[in-house]
């Protein structure tokens, strides 16, 4: 062992020794033993440690506490330390994903550091009906940066894949293009690298940092709404990128414009370029998704039966991350069971009990709502979707708008996709109707709580 690492060993295991001093920590000697005490303290650099742990779960469980970590290693070194905590593979493929910008005195070549996950490509992002659009869009603006589409703005709900694709996007302009820069950052990130920049009176250097970039990809874009500064700071960056034909690419929860607190102008900018939404994956994408998973934790090692994965595809493909949590559960239950080498449907069941609710057999949706509304007011689905405007047709029309927003949360542009085309504020301007309605009119307000009864009953 090298002198550096025996003094990082001996740092870490004295750092142990501090955190068991303290009192009310909230961490006993168990977890301490179990997850910290393994652990390595591999670099310590401009106030900044280094630790990597050997997985996910240890990872997550330190990261909790941080903050104690950092307290006893201030108290041993006497200066201000911050901690990352990595696993080995991030380590291996020196995937630190450290705050994007904290310092006056950081240099260029280290805030273009790339902190992009490796093992988020194109080549294992599976592609199914409900994602297709957005993968194909976001290829396209990987294959020829600024060309196509910028912004590129992908909408949807948590846990579908859209973080992915970001991350597909900046690994493919790495290697097909390496001259080019490309930062990675999230909304929340970029708000408290604008605070940071301003505190540091550096807040010219940040932007002019951003103007030289070729791509810029921003997660979760929604959580710079609100704030005021940040909203100043990136619209004159998006305006330096898009005039000079650099490539955008946003991702949010909702569309452009259903973000409360986000500036119309930045609003319009967003909706100047490509909006392609992600869903739910269907049935075959959700078994796709599943085999992949199992492949790259246990590959052969472990059989699993074709009814298993049936049955995680159809109870838990509401997203990635709940298809990701039920493959973790499934795995971690079945290792202390007297087969662990073979999962079948009937272990799967019993590990799940408690988890899975029967369902109707027809799920809620939008062609439901459509079908119930219809049969309701005597009219069929297609009038609901037509042109026609007599007043009868487009009340039930306004009402079936209203109740896919209510009961089914889905953004003002796919309702519209969903009855003829129509632009999202046609949707809105429905959805306000109906609720000033209701507000005054108890046989409406009737009609609708039999209609909302009708279709989550059936």
């Amino acid at each position: 062992m090298t002198t550096i690492e025996g003094y990082l060993k001996d740092l870490w295991e004295k750092a142990i020794d501090y955190i068991k001093q303290i009192e009310n920590s909230g961490i006993d000697n168990l977890i301490l033993d179990t997850y910290y005490a393994p652990a390595k303290l591999v670099s310590i650099d401009n106030g900044k440690a280094t630790i990597v742990v050997g997985s996910e779960i240890t990872k997550q469980v330190i990261k909790d506490k941080t903050n104690l970590i950092e307290l006893a290693l201030n108290y041993l070194l006497n200066e201000t330390i911050s901690c990352y905590v990595i696993t080995e593979i991030e380590y291996k493929n020196h995937s630190i994903n450290q705050p994007s910008f904290h310092h006056s005195s950081q240099t260029e070549e280290s805030f273009f550091q790339l902190k992009l996950k490796p093992d988020f490509t194109f080549e294992n992002f599976v592609v199914g009906q409900s994602n297709n659009e957005a993968r194909s869009a976001a290829l396209a603006c990987a294959y020829n940066p600024g060309k196509f589409y910028t912004p590129l703005f992908i909408y949807g709900n948590s846990g579908l894949g859209k973080t992915h694709l970001l991350h597909a996007i900046g690994n493919y302009v790495s290697k097909h293009y390496p001259d080019k820069k490309i930062y990675y950052t999230s909304g929340s990130d970029f708000v408290e690298s604008v605070v940071s920049s301003i505190q540091n009176q550096s807040i010219d250097q940040f932007k002019r940092m951003l103007y030289q970039l070729d791509v810029l990809l921003m997660d979760d874009v929604q959580f710079i709404a609100g704030k005021e500064k940040s909203h100043e700071v990136f619209f004159s960056i998006f305006n330096e990128l898009v005039n000079n034909r650099k490539q955008i690419c946003i991702t949010s929860d909702k569309h452009p414009t259903e973000i409360k607190g986000l500036e119309e102008r930045l609003i319009s900018r967003f909706s100047s370029g490509l909006s392609v939404g992600v869903d739910s994956p269907e049935f075959e994408t959700a078994v796709a998704i599943l085999r992949l998973k199992i492949n790259n934790q246990v590959g052969n090692s472990v059989q699993i039966d074709d009814d298993v994965i049936a049955y995680l595809a159809t109870h838990f493909s509401k997203d990635v991350r709940s298809l990701e949590g039920c493959i973790n559960r499934l795995l971690f239950m079945s290792i202390n069971s007297a087969n662990s080498d073979h999962i079948d449907l009937a272990s799967t069941i019993e590990i799940f009990k408690g988890q899975v609710t029967s369902s109707n057999t027809e799920e809620l949706s939008i062609n439901k709502i459509k079908k119930e509304v219809a049969d309701y007011y005597g009219l069929t689905k297609q009038q609901l979707i037509s042109k026609t405007r007599t007043s009868n047709i487009a009340n039930a029309r306004h009402i079936a708008m209203y109740l896919c927003r209510k009961l089914l949360d889905i953004p003002f542009v796919k309702i519209g996709e969903e009855f003829g085309k129509r632009d999202h504020s046609t949707v809105i301007s429905a959805c306000e109707k109906v609720e000033k309605k209701l507000k005054k009119d108890l046989l409406y307000q009737q009609a609708i709580l039999e209609l909302e009864t009708r279709i989550r009953g059936h």
